[in-house]
């Protein structure tokens, strides 16, 4: 998997998407500093996930931003996305990789060496590490530092995505660290103080 250092944000949609969201979404993308979009939606029908996720494909797709699914390899199938992202509780990377073929495949990894060695070991394109800060998006369970970011990255090439609480007063810190894109979330989606493009804008 390729690592432009321009597109180093790795966008998460918020959990509810309202209809301001996708003109939201393209004034985003066009500052060309988000590499992946993950569609990460709890509440929604599998048929509403479709009908959203097949908007939110073609604008990634006209901004050459990477697709990627959250939890669930058939939704990734039925969109065709780019890939698909997996919690430890999801399904088995394997399996996946026999839905999916040679789409993207990352793994959540939380805080442990140990799970990040096992992914590597089943092919992962990319491993996730976190809570690097509280995150109002997730419940903090698994504390990260910066040790484990630069741990790995003496033993793999897979590149490193760093999740948590990620904002414009933190983030470089986590790239100064070996991380090579930053999970975001609400940030974007849920900044008081800042609309969406604004706060994208922050990130230099």
């Amino acid at each position: 998997m390729k690592i432009n250092k321009k597109k180093f944000i790795y966008l998460i949609s918020p959990n509810k998407i309202p209809k301001s969201f996708y003109n939201n979404l393209k004034s985003v993308l066009k500052t060309k500093k988000v590499g992946f979009f993950q569609l990460r939606l709890k509440n929604y029908s599998f048929k509403k996930k479709i009908t959203i996720g097949k908007k939110i494909k073609n604008i990634c797709k006209k901004n050459k931003v990477k697709f990627i699914i959250n939890d669930d390899p058939l939704l990734a199938l039925k969109l065709d996305a780019d890939g698909c992202h997996l919690g430890q509780k999801d399904m088995n990377i394997k399996i996946a990789k026999k839905i999916l073929g040679k789409k993207i495949i990352g793994i959540t990894c939380h805080n442990s060496m140990n799970l990040a060695k096992k992914a590597i070991n089943a092919k992962a394109d990319y491993i996730a590490f976190g809570a690097f800060n509280q995150s109002k998006t997730k419940k903090t369970k698994h504390i990260a530092s910066v040790k484990i970011l630069n741990k790995i990255k003496k033993f793999t090439k897979t590149p490193i995505i760093a999740i948590g609480g990620i904002n414009d007063v933190n983030y470089k810190n986590l790239l100064l660290n070996n991380a090579n894109f930053l999970a975001i979330s609400g940030y974007v989606w849920k900044n008081k103080k800042y609309k969406p493009l604004q706060a994208i804008k922050n990130l230099i």
